[in-house]
């Protein structure tokens, strides 16, 4: 049964069981911060689990695309080394919010497994909570699972709910118990059943859990019972498809032996068990996915998990011998392989290629530039790579710490591999710390289960009177009333303050009654549906949860809010019109004083470009068109030619904004009624953020204005400087810059006389050692680069010599030395700088051949560069 069959055939069944069959989500949690990746198909549900988003339905099965290479889950240094662990993997998923529980989610996994894929009873093992006897019941009882293949697991992680069958997605949140599938390969695999000691071996392995969510998890570890039941199952497609394909390995499925070959074409490779292979056609999958979820390799965040798996499958085929592009080329026979169950892979093909070819082009780059780096840090290192050195070269720069530390040999160096694995784990404690849930915005469940979702008025209106606190929340708890300057977040029935979403900012404002004033310095989301008011409240008497208050909105900073986030839509759809339809956003910021807009795009924008979408954005401003709200289906929606935002969740209606025939676009945010009332539109700056992502920030309206009126006043003071008019001014800077370049070249020509009579001087007083001539000297007025210039001379006009060169500035002193002909092999330059720099309360170090350091300017010198000549000549002599 091929893989594609087996997706289909799960969907059926639970179709045939009355369950919604929906759509993966992204890889990229949406209006999720707290969470890297989508690591298990529950992510999209989370707040459904919480009981504060509800939905048309409530049974639903689903394949959902999941990813574990960063934050709390990590399988990534094992890919490719082991038969089942993957950066990207698809999990199979079957639902209950509230309506079936234990007995019915059992019994549809049993028939699935054994009446369906026709998997032999007594293959399967079962493994239970240790205290969950309805669950072994059902599996004993009605199931007919024997004893002996029931195996209750208690809490063998070190404390109380820290067990393999009681799962919980992080830190917090939403948690229960869970009852797992094990599928038998035979007495012939080595390992023992779950709960063993000999567990781990890979006769045994699991395929399917099903989690009975019951609880909800708080930061100091308390449970409170969910406000109603559900069920989350997940069982992963290629462990099952290698169990029904009968082969051990998920690697030997058909799925991946299409990319193994062709992997194996591209790389020139004949031994298609490779193991570099397994990495390279896991990867191929992660990152074509990232980036059809909108994620573009950088240095941080997930962009930087991305070019970190990127760069690791290009350091296996590195290892195969290949030294152009190749990984890119994997994206054809991925979209063969699962184009079918993922339209949007076919769909962004092309892009996907290009962001791929773009990376694999520059780790070419980033080898170079990390050459240079290295050298730098050897340079300054002495004899040991520093850890945290290794490290930054690692993180920053993209350059693998192997290749480090096999620079590092060669150069007769060592790598302090401790100091990088303590700055590899402080990382990944980090990361861990960025994936939990926090309790900032967080939505009780006990309170949310109460509460009906805030009614939102600010479409028609800026004030709200007579709004009921419904809820005050402090630190993710529910608690009855704010005292005097105490700071909560406060939930009303309905308001006209718009919460943080979709790149708008929230609004800002007051609510007040009688008995004082609550300052809303913010306002966000809470669980989705619910606005959470940020702020500190200020009364002679206490607001209490039943209190009425009137709510007004900070009506100056929402207009000019409103008129940032109409132009991020034009700016959209002008950058689509220009650039071409590859553009898609990437993220954006809407806040009173700019709007930013982050977009996919592969170079800089010409001047030309900038000028062209800023005339065709005021075009539409002048042109005043009517800014049209509509609400549908979403499909409806996306008929109509409505674009969907990156990284936002939409239901399943949505809200249409169509500003004349030239955007229309989904959106939940505020608006200006007509096009015009943007006034003036204005771009400050364009720069790249992340390989493929460049950045606009633009001003409007007032802000716009401004902005124009201090590029005047600049341009009249630059006139002033340069006594010009505004007219000549950039010719007479123009003339003024050519003559600043004339004087440096000149300066740089005498430097480089001063710098060969100077040589020729220290060339002719050499010492000489065993026909050996050695020069240590102080040349005042030179820089780093003309020292290594000087040395370089000196070692045509020397041949067999020994040179250390200093040149002081600014109290600090540069060192280069180098050593050429019969020196080479009898002492190093990096030992020369380092002797020198020692003294001088500095470090150095580099190639055997040429090396740089540096120090303190200290009276001493002279004499430490006069010990150092006879220092070299015991170095020579010995």
């Amino acid at each position: 049964m091929k893989t594609a069959d087996i997706r289909s055939a799960f969907l059926d069944y639970f179709r045939a069981k009355d369950h919604t069959i929906v759509p993966s989500s992204s890889l990229v949690p949406a209006s999720d911060p707290t969470l890297l990746f989508t690591n298990s198909g529950m992510v999209q549900f989370k707040n459904v689990f919480l009981g504060s988003e509800k939905l048309p339905y409530v049974r639903a099965a689903d394949v959902q695309r999941c990813l574990r290479a960063g934050g709390k889950h990590n399988d990534l240094d094992s890919v490719g080394y082991t038969a089942r662990h993957h950066t990207f993997f698809e999990m199979l998923g079957n639902w209950s919010f509230g309506d079936y529980f234990k007995r019915d989610a059992i019994r549809y996994a049993w028939e699935l497994l054994t009446v369906v894929f026709k998997l032999p009873a007594e293959k399967l093992w079962v493994t239970v909570y240790h205290t969950d006897d309805e669950a072994y019941g059902i599996w004993n009882k009605e199931m007919g699972v024997p004893a002996e293949r029931i195996v209750r697991i208690g809490d063998n992680k070190g404390a109380p709910f820290a067990s393999d069958n009681f799962w919980q997605m992080a830190d917090t949140g939403p948690c229960g118990p869970c009852t797992e599938i094990f599928y038998d390969h035979g007495p012939g695999i080595a390992g023992g059943p779950p709960g063993s000691p000999d567990e781990d071996g890979d006769r045994y392995i699991e395929i399917w859990n099903l989690v009975f969510m019951q609880f909800d998890r708080a930061p100091d570890g308390t449970l409170s019972p969910l406000p109603a039941p559900c069920v989350d199952t997940g069982m992963g497609l290629e462990r099952l498809a290698a169990v029904l394909q009968h082969v051990h390995s998920n690697y030997e499925i058909d799925l991946f032996q299409h990319l193994i070959k062709v992997a194996a074409e591209l790389t020139n490779t004949k031994d298609l068990a490779n193991k570099s292979l397994r990495v390279i056609a896991d990867h191929i999958r992660a990152c074509s996915f990232l980036i059809v979820d909108g994620v573009l390799p950088s240095n941080e965040g997930r962009g930087y998990v991305l070019r970190r798996i990127i760069r690791r499958a290009l350091r296996h085929g590195w290892m195969l011998g290949v030294r152009g592009d190749f990984f890119w080329k994997m994206v054809k026979p991925l979209v063969e392989e699962m184009g079918g169950a993922y339209p949007e892979l076919v769909a962004k093909q092309s892009f996907v290629e290009e962001a791929l070819r773009t990376e694999e082009q520059r780790f070419g780059e980033t080898l170079e530039h990390g050459m240079r780096v290295f050298d730098d840090v050897a340079s300054k290192s002495g004899t040991t790579i520093p850890g945290e050195d290794a490290f930054r070269l690692y993180d920053t720069y993209g350059f693998p710490v192997d290749l480090t530390a096999d620079i590092a040999r060669e150069r007769g160096l060592s790598m302090d591999m401790a100091g990088f694995d303590l700055a590899m784990e402080q990382q990944r404690e980090r990361a861990r710390a960025a994936s939990r849930f926090e309790a900032k915005g967080q939505m009780p469940a006990e309170l949310a289960s109460q509460l009906k979702p805030t009614v939102f008025l600010g479409y028609e209106a800026l004030s709200g009177q007579a709004c009921k606190v419904v809820g005050i929340v402090r630190a993710g708890k529910q608690i009855d009333q704010l005292n005097e300057g105490e700071e909560g977040l406060v939930i009303l029935d309905r308001t006209p303050f718009y919460a943080e979403s979709g790149g708008q900012v929230g609004d800002t404002g007051s609510l007040s009654n009688g008995a004082g004033r609550f300052d809303v310095a913010d306002t966000l989301k809470m669980g989705g549906v619910f606005f959470g008011h940020a702020g500190r409240w200020h009364g002679a008497q206490p607001l209490r949860t039943g209190d009425h208050v009137d709510a007004g909105v900070d009506t100056s900073r929402r207009q000019a809010i409103v008129l940032n986030h109409s132009a991020t839509h034009l700016l959209h759809a002008a950058l689509r019109k220009v650039l071409g339809t590859h553009v898609t956003q990437k993220g954006s910021l809407v806040a009173p004083d700019r709007l930013r807009f982050d977009f996919s795009h592969f170079k800089p924008l010409s001047r030309e470009e900038l000028a062209q979408i800023e005339a065709l954005v005021n075009a539409e401003v002048r042109r005043n068109a009517e800014a049209e709200v509509r609400h549908m289906a979403y499909d409806d929606a996306i008929a109509f030619g409505a674009m969907a935002l990156f990284g936002e969740k939409y239901g399943d209606e949505v809200r249409v904004l169509k500003m004349g025939e030239f955007s229309t676009e989904l959106c939940g945010g505020t608006h200006v009624g007509r096009t015009g009332d943007i006034g003036l539109f204005k771009i400050v700056s364009e720069a790249g953020v992340a390989s493929g992502v460049r950045r606009i920030e633009a001003v409007t309206g007032a802000g716009a204005l401004a902005y124009v009126v201090d590029e005047e006043r600049r341009l009249g003071e630059l006139s002033h400087l340069l006594s010009s008019t505004g007219d000549d001014v950039t010719e007479k800077l123009r003339q003024l810059l050519d003559r600043q370049k004339k004087l440096e070249r000149e300066l740089e020509s005498l430097r480089a006389k001063a710098a060969g009579s100077m040589t020729s001087d220290l060339a002719s007083s050499a010492r000489d050692v065993d026909g050996i001539k050695v020069v240590a000297a102080r040349l005042e007025g030179l820089d780093a680069k003309a020292l290594r210039d000087g040395v370089d001379q000196l070692k045509q006009q020397l041949s067999d010599c020994v040179i250390v060169l200093a040149g002081a500035a600014d109290g600090r002193v540069s060192l280069v030395a180098g050593v050429h002909g019969k020196a080479t092999g009898r002492i190093k330059a990096g030992d020369v700088v380092a002797h020198v720099a020692g003294q001088i309360e500095g470090k150095g170090g580099g190639r055997p051949d040429m090396a740089q350091g540096g120090g303190l300017d200290k009276p001493q010198l002279p004499d430490v560069l006069a010990g150092t000549v006879n220092w070299i000549d015991q170095q020579l002599a010995g």
